[in-house]
């Protein structure tokens, strides 16, 4: 799929040069590309099932003789609380799930037979849990995961984000770019390439960090070249030029307020569709930037910054999240309010809970 590209500063300029802009810049980014099958593999849940009593010990770091608790993993990229209640964990283990009966391994292989890493986990609307890792896609319908693998797009160290639109059409975002999945081909889509983030342990040119399908339909990429907005036939640029303090984009947010929230390894902006506003030039220090982010149901924001701080936005002021000290001080991948509104902390070292300004470790044995 190759569409339009224009730049915001053009987009967002109403004048008598619009269509001779638009004209210029019309052109297709790259060729067109054949779609890529993938492979089918159907196994049941129970022949890859492990209860979490039966495995080893997980610690958040493995050179400690002392006890880090009975660890989910030492690395938990992301969580998801299910329609039915269930939590699941994507981790750099696999995927596990805690419902009623306890906490479930899935043994979850990659195309070569390796074990995988988890980056995403999402739910249609028909219930099926959708997992992305590195290596492959997985679906699961409640009693059997079809798996898919294709060993040059979905490599191991590859798919990074993951979501489903409102037509049910699945956007992979991988090291090697966008992919459209409809369950049997990988459609590419075409975005210019960024630059490589050195600062980063896994980096591409082409990396997609998140993508976001907004109220409006429109599709939005956290890339390394700024952010990416396609709006069914034209893609829209913003990024330097346009007033952002890096290209080097982790995720975007549709505020229920109006407007976009931006991450980036320099700062937090939020863009009103027009214009971009800088909201934390004085909350940055050694130059680490804003990592993860999401909104609660209240409008609240909360993002982490500086690596392990953590920072909630009422639209007024910025709040410090005051951790005690004596915790694990977790590097956040992923921040989350389950069904009750509760903070939850995942990313690395495992994952936490905050509870009276304090992050409870919530290991195999919970508190769940």
């Amino acid at each position: 799929m190759t569409p339009k590209i224009i730049t915001a500063h053009h987009s967002l300029k109403a004048s008598f040069f619009t269509l001779a802009l638009l004209f210029l810049f019309n052109s297709c980014v790259g060729k067109t590309a054949e779609p890529i099958p993938v492979e089918v593999v159907r196994v049941h849940q129970d022949s890859i099932s492990m209860r979490a009593e039966t495995l080893p010990e997980f610690k958040v770091d493995v050179h400690s003789k002392e006890y880090q608790g009975n660890q989910i993993s030492g690395v938990v990229r992301t969580v998801l609380q299910d329609s039915n209640g269930n939590f699941w964990f994507g981790t750099q283990n696999g995927l596990c799930r805690h419902d009623k009966s306890g906490l479930v391994y899935f043994d979850l292989k990659d195309w070569n037979g390796a074990g995988v890493t988890v980056h995403v986990i999402l739910e249609d609307k028909a219930g099926n849990i959708w997992v992305g890792y590195g290596g492959g896609i997985a679906k699961f319908d409640g009693n059997y995961f079809t798996v898919y693998h294709e060993k040059n797009i979905l490599t191991k160290s590859s798919l990074w984000s993951m979501t489903m639109d409102k037509n049910g059409l699945l956007w992979v975002g991988t090291t090697q770019g966008v992919f459209t999945f409809d369950g049997k081909e990988l459609t590419p889509f075409e975005i210019p390439e960024g630059k490589i983030n050195n600062s980063r342990g896994i980096s591409s040119a082409k990396m997609i960090h998140y993508i976001l399908e907004d109220s409006k339909g429109k599709m939005w990429f956290a890339t390394n070249g700024g952010v990416y907005i396609y709006d069914g036939i034209t893609l829209t640029n913003i990024s330097e030029k346009d007033g952002l303090a890096s290209n080097f984009v982790n995720q975007i947010i549709e505020s229920k307020k109006g407007g976009y929230w931006i991450s980036t390894s320099k700062g937090l902006f939020k863009y009103n569709g027009k214009e971009l506003t800088n909201m934390s030039e004085n909350l940055l220090k050694n130059k680490e930037g804003i990592g993860c982010a999401f909104e609660a149901k209240n409008g609240t924001l909360w993002f982490s910054a500086n690596r392990r701080e953590i920072y909630s936005y009422n639209g007024k002021e910025f709040t410090k999240t005051p951790i005690k000290e004596n915790n694990f001080d977790p590097l956040p991948f992923q921040l989350y309010h389950d069904q009750q509104e509760r903070l939850w902390v995942v990313g690395f070292k495992g994952a936490y809970r905050l509870e009276n300004n304090t992050l409870i470790n919530v290991n195999r044995n919970g508190p769940w």
